[in-house]
């Protein structure tokens, strides 16, 4: 009898050895594992602390962003910063998004859950390259586990670039709420007090005669400069903060019209503001022909300029139109 249990004591005793040996490497690798992640959170918390966007080249990308393991996100900004690049847009993009950075480095909720980075093509075209990268600025969320989905690239196009709409986005592929902080900002209070001061000093001027403020041309053309403003898309523009034109940094040319019906350049803004006063002042020549008391010659002239800017603006308008919105059967001359 104690043969047989000394037999299955020595087998338990092998078993439970084996067990433990086979368990080592994979301790040994966890533990390894560990200290990775730990060094590489250290290290981007280091770089942080100093500047709230980390610069990244190839390497550091690799890395700190690309290479496992991560319990991190990374929200990483492609641009193209350097003067020869002519990327005004990269710049504007470039100021959205060190304010939102600085709103997360200095908030009372900032942790290691997220980090700003920032590859610039002149330090890092290998990793435009790895991406097949071929527009800029565009803004990517790496996430702490698997690679990036088509949601966690930005659609600027869509939303522009400010940094209330980038954090936005943020929140809804990292459920990280980054509360923006602009500095203070005074041009606008200053403007606002020196037109106040003109018109303040208009009407003590005027004083001892006040019809200029029953003058109907004077609020008319008020009334008239605001409709244009609004009606070209403005409020669109201070809401979304979108870039004034896209310039293909491929081909070098300049879109000032965007090619969609969801989203519009500052340049496009203008342009139809400008083609809608262009048929507004075609309509008020056509009016003042018909009801005014000029000679006739006159008035045919009048006539005539009005139908040629009604036509003329319209027509561009249309073509504006057609373009964004594909599809679009009708046109009218040179749409």
């Amino acid at each position: 009898m104690a043969s047989p249990r000394w037999l299955w004591c020595a087998c338990a005793t092998a078993a439970v050895a084996l067990l433990l040996v086979s368990r080592l490497p994979s301790a040994s690798a966890q533990r390894k594992k560990e200290m990775v992640l730990s060094e590489k959170v250290s290290q981007l918390m280091e770089w942080t602390n100093k500047r709230p966007v980390i610069r990244m080249n190839g390497d550091k990308f690799r890395r700190l962003v690309k290479a496992p393991p991560r319990n991190y996100s990374v929200i990483v900004m492609f641009t193209a910063l350097q003067l020869h690049r002519q990327c005004v847009v990269c710049k504007q993009a470039d100021e959205e998004f060190q304010i939102l950075a600085n709103s997360w480095r200095y908030s009372s909720a900032f942790t290691n859950r997220i980090f700003f980075a920032m590859v610039d093509f002149d330090e890092g075209s290998d990793v435009f390259q790895m991406l097949n990268m071929n527009s800029a600025p565009t803004f990517i969320n790496f996430p702490p586990k698997g690679k990036p989905k088509r949601a966690d690239t930005y659609e600027l196009q869509v939303r522009g670039f400010s940094a209330e709409q980038i954090a936005r986005w943020i929140a809804d592929r990292t459920d990280v709420n980054i509360r923006v902080i602009r500095p203070p900002n005074y041009a606008g209070p200053l403007m606002l007090g020196l037109l106040l001061a003109v018109i303040g000093g208009l009407v003590y001027l005027r004083r001892s005669n006040m019809e200029f403020l029953f003058n109907k041309t004077g609020w008319a053309f008020a009334a008239l400069c605001f409709v244009l403003a609004m009606t070209s898309g403005q409020m669109w523009n201070h809401i979304r903060g979108p870039p004034y034109a896209h310039k293909n940094p491929h081909t070098g040319h300049v879109n000032y019209i965007h090619g969609s019906s969801q989203a519009q350049f500052v340049a496009e803004t203008h342009i139809v503001l400008l083609f809608n006063g262009g048929v507004t002042l075609g309509m008020v020549l056509l009016c003042e022909a018909a009801t005014s008391d000029m000679d006739i010659g006159k008035r045919r002239m009048m006539c005539v300029a009005g139908i040629g800017l009604v036509v003329l603006f319209f027509s561009w308008m249309l073509s504006i139109f057609r373009s964004k919105y594909h599809g679009y059967p009708y046109s009218f001359l040179m749409s």
